[in-house]
């Protein structure tokens, strides 16, 4: 994922650079609003960090921008001295979340983690496409237990499985294009799957999963699984 982070503090910026970096992701670092403008006119990130207290531009003003609003891109607000009114305004302007200073690395993991779902909102179509065509999957029932980004969770049942993703039969509300996260014990007597998921298609009946940046040994396990009991 392309993160743009904005932050006019030099050193600040380069722990922010050399974190997303470990992470596997790549971090354009611009230290001005106006700065932050640009790159998003020349480039496409996936997503953006947000300093909300900026010289020049403040970062309140550049998530007003036209170009910024169209752009729809997931944003994270963070700021040590913002208030609790100017917090819940970056939120009403579109920031996906706001992080105070200093931003704990591990709290700034888990948002990215959720974050980077949504930062493929706009290729669900792929995803749909995709989840069509995800090859061998079987239908099964075991539970299934659906977490979004705040903390809201829901108890399912999964209807159908394969090893790029499933269907899940419950009472959540969610929204196509939207982050959660599954967790499930499928039944290999194994151990407990966690995994963030897209929400591709919602039925009638169940809702449709992406699994994104499922681990190559539980896709496998999960591979394996779906052809045994396809067996007759």
């Amino acid at each position: 994922m392309r993160v743009l982070v904005v932050e006019d503090e030099e050193p600040l910026g380069e722990v922010f650079r050399d974190f997303l970096a470990e992470l596997g992701h790549d971090a354009v670092v611009v230290r001005s609003a106006e700065a932050a403008l640009g790159t998003l006119q020349r480039q496409r990130p996936d997503a953006i960090i947000l300093d909300i207290n900026l010289p020049g531009m403040s970062g309140l003003d550049f998530l007003q921008l036209r170009p910024v609003r169209e752009a729809a891109l997931p944003i994270v607000a963070i700021s040590g001295v913002a208030t609790e009114s100017q917090a819940r305004e970056c939120l009403r302007l579109g920031a996906l979340d706001f992080v105070g200073k200093p931003v704990p690395l591990e709290r700034l993991n888990e948002v990215l983690t959720f974050l980077e779902p949504h930062a493929l909102t706009r290729r669900a179509e792929g995803a749909r496409q995709s989840e069509r065509r995800r090859g061998p999957r079987v239908h099964i029932g075991f539970p299934v237990r659906i977490v979004e980004y705040k903390g809201t969770a829901w108890d399912g049942v999964c209807t159908e499985l394969s090893a790029t993703g499933m269907k899940v039969r419950s009472s959540a509300q969610l929204t196509e294009g939207s982050a959660v996260k599954l967790l499930f014990t499928p039944p290999d007597g194994a151990s407990t799957v966690e995994v963030i998921s897209l929400v591709v298609r919602i039925e009638r009946d169940a809702t449709a999963f992406s699994f994104v940046h499922l681990a190559n040994a539980e896709a496998k396990r999960l591979g394996d699984l779906v052809q045994r009991l396809q067996r007759p």
